[in-house]
């Protein structure tokens, strides 16, 4: 008689199960315990209705458990109250829940199990159902266009007035500098890096983004993507100066600059993201104003925060052609409305009966990443976690299906909010590719 092959993996778990006494669960440490989710489908992809089931397993120092309870629920993208949830005994050696979508997003399974110690060994697991469907939670507001215009004409009153100067490039080939110029606000400060000797009119150009935080620009990124054969600005999010000690950057971070990204959230004017994007369309300015850019080929490149400026940048400014964003923060901002999680940063504060602090809200759509991917006709490289909890897949797969060039996704199945080196190396082949095909 054959098995069927759910029946054979339950078997499989039950000859190798135990269960402990009193004495072992003392020695025991909770890092002993690893509990796993795996869905039915390893491509982890269905459509709206369709039946999503999920095994839930737990193993002590690599033996399966064969009594334990777990705690277990299944949710919109992690959205609160989750659809169902409960309390399993692993009784079998594991434990089989299920649930459906009827809307495109993802379904994501959380499973907890109680240690000793009081340790709460967590896992996730999370499903695509129909995400090329995925429409933004709300449209762009009626002025959005004229707002952002406007901006940019303040900015282009301001004379750029750049400062370059040199500074001791660690890669052979290559010359770098620092970078200063005004702006409103806070200056723009970056630092440049071009391949020595490179001919007018020569290089494609980049624009490379930072993640959340306070921090240094980058010498060794721009360097290493001028090696490549760029002419590269790293930019600084905050206007800070470049190369100071790591505990000037850290006490920023600790006092004037803490939760910088929450911050005056109720008015499109004051919010933090406000000044960042400014300084971001300076940097292209600056980026573009190099007499070694070859006048068509721009790439606005990063990842998370930095992500999410890639995709404000290529909204913001037509020169921009092609944008790699990774785990992109900066999307969906007002998902709460449509019964979905908010992205990164979480901009909109809600009260105790979850409603949507309203003027936050408004303020926060003119920064939606959604509403400038919907503005660029610019290729698109972005990577995405299925398991993330800072920049939800269901905002990340907004922003893409809202984009209307040439485009591609990677999809992470098991991953959260982390950078692996396998999406920094298709973000390079994706780069690198485009630029194969603007050549003659």
């Amino acid at each position: 008689m054959k098995l069927h092959p759910r029946l054979r993996f339950l078997a499989a778990i039950a000859l190798g199960s135990f269960a402990l006494n009193a004495a072992q669960a003392k020695q025991l440490k909770p890092t002993d315990y690893a509990l796993s989710i795996q869905a039915d489908r390893p491509e982890l992809f269905y459509h709206k209705g369709e039946k999503v089931t999920f095994t839930i397993s737990l193993t002590c120092k690599g033996a399966v458990m064969k009594d334990a309870n777990v705690k277990w629920k299944i949710s919109k993208d992690g959205v609160e109250p989750p659809l169902q949830q409960g309390t399993a005994s692993m009784k079998d050696g594991a434990v089989v829940v299920s649930g459906s979508l009827n809307e495109p997003g993802f379904l994501q399974c959380r499973a907890d199990f109680t240690a000793p110690g009081e340790s709460v060994p967590t896992a996730r697991a999370g499903v695509a159902v129909d995400p090329l469907e995925i429409k933004p939670s709300l449209p762009a507001p009626p002025d959005f266009d004229v707002y952002w215009k406007e901006q940019k004409a303040k900015l282009a009153a301001i004379p750029m007035n750049v400062r370059i100067t040199p500074v001791k490039s660690s890669v052979a080939g290559v010359e770098c500098f620092d970078v200063q110029a005004d702006c409103l606000g806070a200056p723009m400060s970056a630092y440049l890096a071009r391949p020595i000797g490179a001919k007018p009119k020569s290089l494609p150009a980049t624009v490379l983004l930072h993640g959340a935080g306070v921090a240094s620009s980058r010498l060794s990124a721009a360097a290493a993507w001028a090696k490549d054969g760029f002419v590269a600005l790293d930019f600084n999010a905050h206007g800070l100066p470049s190369g100071k000690p790591q505990e000037f950057y850290s006490n920023l971070y600790k006092t004037e600059l803490a939760k910088y990204y929450l911050k005056n959230p109720e008015s499109r004017d004051t919010i933090f993201f406000h000044g960042l994007f400014l300084r971001l369309m300076r940097a292209i300015d600056v980026l573009t104003a190099q007499p070694e850019w070859d006048g068509k080929t721009l790439v606005a490149n990063g990842r998370s925060q930095g992500g999410g400026q890639a995709l404000a940048a290529a909204g913001l400014d037509s020169r921009v052609t092609f944008l790699a964003a990774q785990i992109p923060a900066l999307c969906d901002h007002t998902g709460v409305v449509a019964g979905r999680i908010n992205g990164w940063p979480k901009l909109v504060p809600l009260d105790e009966n979850g409603k949507p602090n309203e003027k936050a809200l408004q303020a926060a759509r003119y920064y939606d990443c959604v509403n400038f991917a919907a503005r660029t006709h610019a290729a698109a490289f972005l990577t995405v976690g299925f398991i993330d909890l800072s920049c939800p897949p269901t905002g990340v797969y907004a922003a893409y299906n809202s984009l209307s060039g040439k485009k591609d996704i990677l999809n992470h199945l098991h991953t959260g909010h982390v950078a692996t080196p396998e999406a920094d190396a298709a973000v390079r082949d994706a780069v690198l590719g485009y630029l194969k095909t603007t050549k003659p």
